[in-house]
């Protein structure tokens, strides 16, 4: 593999680690101190078999559906790994450290060895071996969305199982746990409870709170027709429905759903109906038909449509980004999400575009962290990282010796 780079700062190791031991410094339990020996011994942050690190330790999750290949490509070194050929897939997730290859007969789970915990006031960033997992049951339509604590697959069928995020991190899957019903959508972890949309025949889709068994302890008021799309903010979880989003929050143990409107009709083809942003971000993108961009900004709930030309993909990083969008014509363009002028764009980087976008294989995607994005270009059998705050300049390319048709990234 040819890495080309053109430049990617990194904080001085001292100095990183002096930041790492402040920003916990006021962590530990009362007890702790020279009386207590085994504080220094477990500092506060501390994973068994993990590296900590200063700075965010992503790595790139990738799949070629044609040959089955795989691979994880490490941002911090460079380097790309070998994993498991697995035949089949067509279509990869990521909860931000656990990879999930979909595929006819189910899907296998593979531990990057990059993730994020987020204390709130500061997060710690870890490293360590990749490793494979084991196999989910659940073909197409199957869904999964995790927390610190759980791993929910809820199948085509509206069945759900809730794994242990603990036996993950171990790296075997354990035994699951049934929750009782069926549900209208997947089933999303979030404040120590499970967000759950259920229906009662024909009617809208209503939001169920259930804690960890799936018994239900909250029904906020809502209504959710045809439900589409969902996504974890740090604002609450937002709901895909016909006529706009529902945002599920929780404060101080109450559960409130509050629809978000797109404040005028939209015809089916138009709305918003799979989200992309930054992980924990509050501003949402999503395809508004062939022609445009939804963005969410949940902070102040609204919706703007940004008039973008043929959209193949979308993403930003958020509040004070540009909006992020692949066109037809191979190049990547940046937008002011408050006014819709364009305000960069590159040269044109995949050479195969129309033929991804009309379904023949699976799109490119764009992946944003807190300072590059990456874009995958499966014919030229590479990767873009890209500075999305330097005008869209290309910050290095990774050649490969696989096809990244499908690519998601871990460790943020």
């Amino acid at each position: 593999m040819l890495v080309r780079s053109r430049t990617r700062p990194l904080a001085p190791a001292l100095l990183s680690a002096a930041l790492l031991t402040a920003g916990c410094a006021g962590q530990q339990d009362a007890g702790s101190g020279p009386e207590n020996p085994s504080s220094s011994a477990t500092p506060h942050g501390y994973v068994e078999g993990a590296a900590e690190a200063a700075e965010q330790q992503s790595r790139l999750l990738l799949g070629d559906p044609g040959t089955g290949d795989t691979r994880v490509l490490d941002l911090i070194t460079g380097k790309v790994h070998d994993t498991a050929r697995r035949a089949g897939v067509t279509e990869l997730t990521t909860d931000g450290r656990f990879g999930y290859f979909h595929g006819a007969d189910g899907t296998h789970v593979l531990d990057s060895g990059a993730w994020m915990v987020d204390h709130g006031d500061h997060v710690h960033y870890y490293r360590a071996k990749i490793q494979e997992v084991g196999e989910l049951p659940g073909g197409p339509g199957t869904s999964i969305r995790s927390d610190a604590g759980a791993t929910v697959v809820t199948a085509a069928d509206g069945k759900a199982d809730v794994h242990s995020r603990a036996d993950l991190e171990k790296g075997t899957l354990g035994t699951p746990a049934r929750l009782p019903g069926t549900y209208a959508g997947p089933v999303v972890p979030y404040a120590e409870h499970l967000i759950a949309l259920t229906r009662d025949g024909d009617a809208p889709a209503k939001v169920a709170v259930l804690d960890r068994s799936g018994k239900r302890v909250a029904a906020p008021e809502s209504e959710c027709e045809d439900p589409r799309g969902d996504a974890v903010t740090r604002r609450g979880v937002v709901l895909g429905c016909a006529d706009g989003a529902l945002l599920v929050r929780e404060d101080d143990g109450t559960f409130t759903a509050e629809k978000i409107a797109y404040g005028e009709d939209v015809p089916e083809k138009e709305r918003a109906a799979q989200f992309r942003h930054r992980p924990d971000s509050s501003t949402l993108t999503a395809a508004a038909g062939g022609n445009a961009v939804w963005v969410l900004d949940v902070t102040k709930r609204a919706w703007t449509r940004v008039e973008t030309g043929p959209v193949v993909a979308a993403n930003t990083a958020g509040e004070g980004s540009p909006l992020l969008v692949l066109q037809t014509d191979g190049a990547l363009h940046g937008y002011d999400m408050s006014t819709g002028k364009e305000t960069a764009v590159t040269e044109p980087l995949l050479t195969d575009v129309p033929e991804a976008a009309t379904g023949e294989a699976p799109a490119p995607v764009i992946e944003v962290d807190r300072s590059r994005a990456y874009l995958n270009d499966p014919a030229g059998r590479r990767v873009y990282e890209i500075d999305y705050n330097d005008a869209l300049r290309v910050a290095r390319t990774f050649d490969l010796d696989v096809r990244p048709s499908l690519m998601v990234e871990t460790g943020r």
